[in-house]
């Protein structure tokens, strides 16, 4: 019942499995792999195999993309397990259906990442065109790939575990990014931090690290069991209107009260009285009541968590090293990276899943204003809860006095402007993947492999090229703008250059600023066009 004859494994997997987006998954993931190995492949006729260096950093290049690929490509395929029975309505079924909670948990983990153990093992080949370069040993691979299993079944488990708290598949996605991202960075840290103890990293891959991840997977697995076998959000399948009142007094940590400051600024109460003339309808729907029609767990759980990242990285890289402040800027912005998409991308897709597309398209309102309300809400939200996190960098130039300096004072103003134009570009994004996908999911998926490939595709290129083509290092510097991150790293607080007189370049900010405002423009223009031809609304 639980693995041989699991109807929840079998079903998953026939639907799953069957789908044309797994085969075009599989060919993707399979030809960048084979397009970064030929890239990286050594164009010398002659090989020193005593000494290969080149080699061994192409296929730790290798591993560590397909380990972080795989850890954000773990959320995505078992974030929506349990949510999307809620959200299709099917929830109760399977809590009816005479299947032990156990078996449920196994059969939707397995069933989620039953594609993406496969999609890794088809790297495997490609791996092995490397071995003979020299430097790697076939232990070293299959170490490497037990430790890729167990990371993406321990990230899989921590998504599933989030799947069973939440109502929606958008708010089990980005806290399951929330936690996932600063695991996965810190499994890649440990990996280089003993890469040169060869023996004693094997040693860990195949003892220490299975112990942890099966501690990890029984406990998660006891919670998710549970919740399974004592639900507490059954009936109209969990998708009830949460009361405010009652869950502010079982709230565990941060209370979210709408009538106070600041909360009122991402979260104002409900109307209580007539909107005024000239008010934008769908912004102040959603606004006042459905970005939080469903509780705010998810927007306790972003904030306590960001939160309580943010106080280490803050004391670190804004007290103790202050010459490395663009380094906690980048963790704002990556922040932002999650939470812009949050809000933006559910805005079509939920009135296609309510089915209430259609009745907001027959009203008289324009498609600008349609658009614009779903955007400035969106926007809002998270663009205030990335100035929670922001407040700090402007708290220390009045308390630290390296700070003291007119120009520091200047660059901390800059990235507020960045983060704003950044904030815009993650909402409109998401608003683009909502309007063309036809899932919630889908478009929370869209949205964030095009952000990331817009937030690290040039940092990733560029530390390529100056491993394995160092001639084209300069050319792919130019473009390192078109990344937030990029351009918050070419502004450093450097305190000798500082008082030396020398002056720095604001170019990557205002070409960065410049991009964002202008890609958002454009896609703004073309959904509007879309509004007006595909759904035929008057203008």
């Amino acid at each position: 019942m639980f693995f041989a004859e699991n109807p929840v494994l079998q079903r998953e997997l026939l639907v799953n499995l069957r789908m044309p987006r797994a085969f075009l998954t599989l060919a993707a993931y399979v030809g960048l792999l084979g397009l970064v190995v030929y890239a990286a492949w050594p164009q010398q006729t002659r090989l020193d195999i005593t000494n290969p260096q080149a080699a061994i950093r192409l296929v730790n290049m290798f591993f560590l993309g397909q380990y972080l690929l795989a850890a954000l490509m773990a959320p995505t395929f078992a974030a929506g397990a349990i949510t999307g029975e809620k959200e299709r309505r099917t929830y109760e079924m399977l809590l009816a259906a005479p299947l032990r909670p156990w078996a449920i948990v196994l059969g939707k983990l397995l069933a989620s990442l039953a594609h993406l153990g496969l999609v890794i093992f088809c790297s495997l080949p490609i791996v092995m065109l490397c071995l003979p370069l020299g430097g790697t040993s076939v232990y070293e691979v299959l170490a490497v790939y037990l430790a890729i299993l167990l990371a993406v079944a321990t990230f899989g488990m921590i998504s599933l575990t989030c799947s069973s708290f939440f109502r929606r598949t958008a708010a089990s996605l980005v806290v399951s990014y929330l936690v996932i991202l600063p695991l996965a960075l810190a499994g890649g840290g440990f990996w280089y931090l003993f890469a040169k103890l060869g023996p004693v990293r094997l040693l860990l891959s195949f003892t220490l690290i299975p112990a942890v991840a099966l501690a990890v997977w029984v406990a998660l697995g006891k919670i998710v069991a549970m919740r399974l076998l004592y639900p507490p959000d059954v009936g109209s399948e969990g998708q009830d209107v949460v009361d405010e009142e009652q869950e502010m007094e079982n709230a565990v940590g941060l209370i979210i009260r709408r009538d106070k400051f600041p909360d009122r600024l991402f979260a104002p109460p409900k109307r209580s009285d007539l909107m005024p003339d000239g008010a934008n309808p769908v912004y102040d729907k959603e606004m006042r009541s459905e970005l939080f029609s469903q509780g705010t767990l998810m927007m306790r759980v972003v904030i306590q968590a960001s939160m309580f990242l943010a106080i280490p990285l803050m004391a670190f890289w804004l007290f103790v090293f202050p010459d490395k402040a663009t380094w906690y800027m980048s963790y704002v912005l990556v922040f932002n990276l999650l939470a812009g998409p949050v809000f933006s991308a559910p805005a079509v897709t939920n009135e296609r899943e309510r089915q209430t597309l259609d009745l907001l398209l027959t009203t008289l309102l324009t498609p600008w204003q349609i658009l614009s309300g779903k955007l400035l809400a969106a926007w809002r939200v998270s663009t205030v809860l990335t100035l929670f996190l922001l407040w700090p960098m402007l708290l220390a130039v009045l308390m630290v006095p390296a700070y003291h300096d007119r120009q520091n004072l200047l660059v901390m103003l800059s990235f507020v402007g960045l983060m704003l134009a950044t904030s815009v570009l993650t909402s409109v994004v998401g608003l683009v993947a909502s309007v063309l996908s036809p899932r919630t999911s889908v478009s929370l998926v869209a949205s964030y492999l095009v952000l990331a490939l817009v937030f690290f595709g040039p940092l990733a290129a560029l530390a390529f090229v100056q491993v394995f083509h160092p001639q084209w290092a300069e050319a792919v510097q130019h473009g390192l703008f078109i990344s937030p991150i990029g351009t918050a790293l070419q502004l450093p607080l450097d305190m000798v250059s500082i008082r030396s007189g020398e002056l720095r370049s604001w170019w990557p900010l205002l070409w960065n600023v410049l991009f964002s405002l202008s890609l958002s423009c454009l896609l703004l223009l073309g959904l509007g066009r879309l509004f007006a031809v595909r759904w035929r609304v008057a203008g």
